[in-house]
């Protein structure tokens, strides 16, 4: 027996080997298509202006102890051995950090958060996991979080520090794929005359860009499978050519390895060696999609792709590159210090269009990157509601947003024209990665503090250290602020007032509705039909509001005294988690006295999370109605107080419950007994007056009993689901009220107003069918 088990053992370690192996060699196509394209550009970059080398050949191995340093201390150190750990349940990224600071320090940026939203398993998953770490909050740690909870302007700057590091993955989005293309195709000057390169050079980048911009709505799952072997032979093909470049013209180089080297660099070069900077800065972009990325992997498997292949190819690459270029002083333009001429003669056309394929790839996976921290950013109410499709239906995260996509290629395009050179667009590039890193690294001292419950001398001595060595990258970029690091700067000053501003009318919004909501007291006072006629069908009240009653259900029924003989509060928000698993997704609760028919339900999403379809959707909301009263049935008290609202129960969707209540929907015809069901009793509607489209019921377990009330309770719900849902939406339109500041009526009547006219509909994740919707119109004068 004791053999079996170990050879149990055995094959399950075999097997969660094979995997962590296959995620690795998955993420190169992923996570390292952007990093590993980084030899095109980076000595081309440096060696552009500010910088020239002599026969001493100082200038090259200072820059190649640099790329060496950078590359070691940047991914290696500060990304694979420490952020990496700061996952928020698995995720990575700008906005995980913000979501775990949120939960720790009870900082939230969504206003309509709930007591209920921390009893969530992922919610509180990493608390369990610190707190069994046997370490206790430091005094400073404590001070900290309670100086966070009770200072509003506190939260704010760290809300704006996180969208500053977001709108910069954006501006990346944009400078990436530009620079990338634009220096694989730039290997074709080699071989064409001066006067014809630079005819082709252009026109085919912008094609290469269209055709990539062009193809994201068929999804990267079909062409995916491609993605890793075209990084893995780029990484091979860099990997060779700098051994033997290395052995053949150099072998001595690995001596610039010393950092000794950096210093001689900058004694003798001053402020062109400091203003070069940015160039080298170039060797690590892509680094922070590591980080970004981890949702797709595991932190096993992108630590082992990076130490074992991607971190040894660079590094080998560089020094090829260096070891030509230290015997070969004679240079005629910048072009002559590219990748493409330490390329042996024989290889260059097919390692060109290797290059333009690695290229594609890297460009491919910042592009998908930053449709997903723009979902990331609409679900966290930070960014303007955009129409989200999902490209598969079994790979997790890839989406295409149609809206940021073309808005994305006009601006890659208009970059790459305007720029026509590697040198601004890489200065334009480094800028908008060193400012996502140090985001990053201010972000990550927080957490140390906060969600480790480390020692504030470790979050100092990590910020001082990793924050030094970004903020001297960071002037070297900034310093070229002319020269094209303006471009960045210019797109996230753009994309953060569009966030900053949907952030602040939302908000205002949001707070219009809880001063406006109407009073319970007033509901109840209407008895049971409300005052007005009941007709059949489910009426579904979208609302942002998780408590009270919304102004637009007064406003409606003041106007139109008919209602839905089922009324339901629908309240879909999003949570600081990544993920909310189907079994606590619905928070159900009776409005009012169980006759009334009033229920509400909040739907919860964790800011990664897919929406269902609307036929998905209204059959687990249906059912999970139903398990409420099932479940309810026996605890229910008809004298329960009049703010019983605030009582919600956790239940979960159909396939997340076996043992719950299950919804057969079949068309308006003879419903015949399904073989094993004896156990299970069925609620059929009665053969309706008129014909209906389809027939509904509920299969019930035998256990628990289940009382009349119920039974007539869920009879009343499946007639009503039999015929039909309706949607109804406020349509508002947002107003600053009188009094209010000249700034404020411009952000509120122009600038959200804007954004909210030419944005999508708050359900329009949901796919509600126009067929079934009804629009309320009101004004907000916030």
């Amino acid at each position: 027996m004791d053999l079996e088990t170990g050879a149990h053992r055995n094959h399950l370690k075999k097997e969660s080997w094979r995997t962590v192996l296959t995620l690795a060699y998955q993420s190169l196509g992923v996570v390292y298509g952007d990093l590993s394209t980084s030899p095109l550009y980076v000595y081309k970059s440096t060696f552009a202006e500010d910088i020239t080398h002599s026969e001493t050949n100082e200038e090259i191995f200072g820059v190649l102890s640099f790329v060496f340093w950078t590359l070691t201390l940047v991914p290696l150190l500060k990304y694979v051995f420490i952020v990496l750990r700061a996952d928020d349940n698995g995720e990575g990224g700008t906005f995980a950090l913000y979501s775990l600071l949120c939960r720790h320090a009870r900082v939230n940026a969504l206003p309509n958060r709930q007591v209920a939203d921390e009893d969530l398993s992922e919610y509180k998953k990493k608390d369990n996991l610190i707190a069994t770490s046997g370490s206790k909050t430091p005094s400073f740690g404590s001070s900290l979080k309670s100086t966070l909870e009770k200072h509003r302007v506190l939260q704010r700057i760290l809300l704006v520090l996180a969208l500053i590091g977001t709108c910069m993955v954006i501006g990346d989005g944009v400078l990436t794929p530009a620079l990338s293309v634009f220096s694989a195709v730039s290997g074709v000057e080699l071989s064409l005359s001066k006067e014809h390169h630079k005819y082709v050079e252009l026109p085919a980048s912008c094609a290469i860009l269209i055709a990539l911009f062009a193809l994201q709505h068929y999804g990267t799952h079909r062409v995916g499978f491609l993605f890793a072997p075209v990084v893995l032979i780029w990484l091979l093909c860099i990997s060779g050519i700098g051994i033997y470049n290395i052995v053949h013209w150099n072998p001595h180089i690995y001596k610039a390895l010393s950092p000794y080297y950096m210093y001689k660099f900058l004694k003798k070069t001053q402020k062109g060696g400091w203003m070069s900077l940015g160039g080298i800065l170039l060797c690590i972009t892509g680094s922070e999609a590591m980080f970004a990325d981890l949702g797709h992997f595991s932190q096993l498997s992108i630590k082992i792709a990076f130490t074992s292949l991607v971190y040894p190819s660079l590094i080998l690459a560089y020094m090829g590159q260096a070891a030509y270029l230290s015997t070969h002083h004679v240079i005629e333009s910048d072009y002559q210090i590219g990748f493409y001429v330490s390329v042996p003669d024989k290889l260059r056309w097919p390692v060109l269009v290797i290059a333009i394929l690695a290229a594609v790839v890297g460009s491919q996976a910042i592009i998908t990157g930053t449709f997903s921290i723009i979902k990331q950013c609409s679900s966290l109410g930070c960014f303007p509601k955009v129409k989200i499709v999902h490209t598969s239906s079994k790979v997790h995260g890839q989406i295409y947003i149609p809206e940021i996509n073309w808005t994305l290629m006009l601006l890659c395009l208009a970059v790459t024209i305007g720029f026509r050179d590697t040198k601004r667009l890489g200065n334009a590039s480094g800028l908008a990665v060193i400012t996502v890193m140090l985001v990053t690294t201010c972000l990550m001292s927080l957490v140390i503090v906060l969600c480790w419950e480390k020692s504030v001398f470790l979050a100092i001595g990590f910020v001082f250290f990793f924050g030094t060595i970004e903020a001297l990258y960071f002037s070297a970029s900034l310093i070229k602020f002319l020269q094209g690091a303006w471009v960045p700067i210019a797109l996230a000053f753009i994309f953060l007032l569009i966030m900053c501003v949907w952030h602040y009318g939302s908000l205002k919004k949001y707070e219009f509705d809880v001063q406006n909501k109407v009073s319970i007291n007033w509901l109840l006072s209407l008895g049971p039909s409300l005052g007005i006629v009941r007709v059949r069908g489910i009426g579904l009240i979208h609302t942002e509001l998780v408590s009270g009653i919304p102004a637009i259900f007064s406003h409606f029924v003041t106007n139109l005294p008919a209602f839905h003989q089922v009324l339901v509060f629908l309240c879909i928000k999003s949570v600081p988690v990544p993920h909310v698993g189907p079994e606590e997704r619905f928070l159900i609760g009776h409005i009012g006295p169980r006759e009334y028919r009033l229920y509400r339900c909040i739907v919860r999403y964790g800011y990664r999370d897919v929406h269902k379809d609307d036929t998905e959707f209204e059959k687990d909301l249906v059912c999970s109605i139903a398990e409420f009263i099932r479940a309810g049935s026996t605890e229910f008290n008809a004298d329960m107080p009049k703010e019983e609202d605030d009582k919600m129960t956790v239940v979960g969707t159909c396939s997340s419950n076996a043992a719950g209540i299950r919804l057969r929907e079949e068309d308006n015809e003879e419903i015949e007994q399904d073989p094993g069901t004896s156990e299970q009793r069925e609620i059929k509607s009665p053969p309706p007056a008129m014909q209906l489209k389809k027939r509904v019921r509920f299969i019930v377990p035998e256990s628990p009993e289940i009382d009349k009330a119920a039974r007539e309770e869920l009879q009343e719900l499946m007639e009503a689901r039999e015929a039909g849902v309706a949607y109804i939406l406020g349509n508002s339109y947002v107003r600053a009220k009188q009094g209010s500041s000249m700034l404020k009526k411009f952000v509120i009547n122009y600038g959200y107003e804007f954004l909210r006219r030419n944005s999508r509909g708050p359900t329009h994740a949901l796919t509600v069918p126009h067929a079934s919707t009804l629009e309320v119109g009101m004004i907000y004068n916030v």
